[in-house]
């Protein structure tokens, strides 16, 4: 059974008095444990097909089905507590809440969660050591540079072992020697723990590291190609 299913999605968008159509009839699975990438020039649809698989926003038409949830046959509400317990989002502008120190960033889902805050600490504790930041929980965003602050924003995607793991253009505002960093760490998690990641880029870099390459331009699929080496 697919992780994440898309059938004959369209998604408009007003325009002034005009429409935008950003999907046109797109259909797309995505098992459980893949490294894929969407790849296209910008208004290609990359980043409205993304949204659309993480809540953030319906289709016009079509459905969408993520970890057995139809998300265009449940309440506001009910999409609201599935992006918070089955989607990690990794951001661009990795989003750190700056009052907030590098843990209670990490463990922001799980609070909102309602998680005792003994047992949400001692995950990001957990987290923080495998990603390579431990000793870093107390400091404050500000106070940790980018290749940190990265890592916390991929320990806060992680926290609530959600279903999938959604990146923007994840090097968007990174160099290449970050860029770099950022797959080989995402491509660990991916092998040694399974995590479904599904990105969105026209970045070379990630799209070499990708092990599967879903082209689209203009809102449709033009080519869904496996790739045999995942190489960085």
């Amino acid at each position: 059974m697919a992780l994440i299913e898309l059938s004959g999605i369209e998604k408009i968008y007003p325009l002034g008095h005009q429409q935008v159509q950003a999907v046109q009839q797109l259909d797309l699975r995505i098992d459980k444990g893949e490294f894929t990438v969407l790849a296209g020039p910008s208004g290609s649809g990359k980043t409205t097909i993304l949204n659309l698989i993480g809540a953030l926003d319906r289709p016009t038409a079509g459905e969408i089905t993520v970890a057995g949830v139809a998300l265009n046959r449940v309440s506001s509400r009910q999409l609201a507590d599935f992006r918070l317990r089955k989607i990690g989002f990794i951001f661009q502008a990795y989003n750190l809440i700056p009052v907030l120190t590098a843990a209670e960033n990490a463990e922001f889902p799980l609070m909102l969660q309602g998680i005792d805050k003994k047992i949400r600490r001692r995950k990001v504790i957990e987290l923080f050591a495998e990603l390579g930041i431990a000793g870093l929980e107390n400091r404050r965003p500000l106070d940790l540079s980018g290749g940190q602050q990265q890592r916390v924003a991929v320990a806060r995607s992680l926290v609530a072992e959600p279903a999938v793991i959604l990146a923007d253009e994840p090097t968007a505002n990174l160099d290449s020697q970050r860029s770099a960093d950022l797959l080989n760490l995402m491509q660990r998690l991916n092998q040694d723990k399974g995590l479904t990641f599904v990105f969105s880029s026209h970045d070379p870099q990630v799209i070499q590291c990708a092990r599967r390459v879903v082209s689209l331009l203009d809102g449709r699929l033009l080519t869904d190609q496996q790739v045999q080496q995942c190489t960085i």
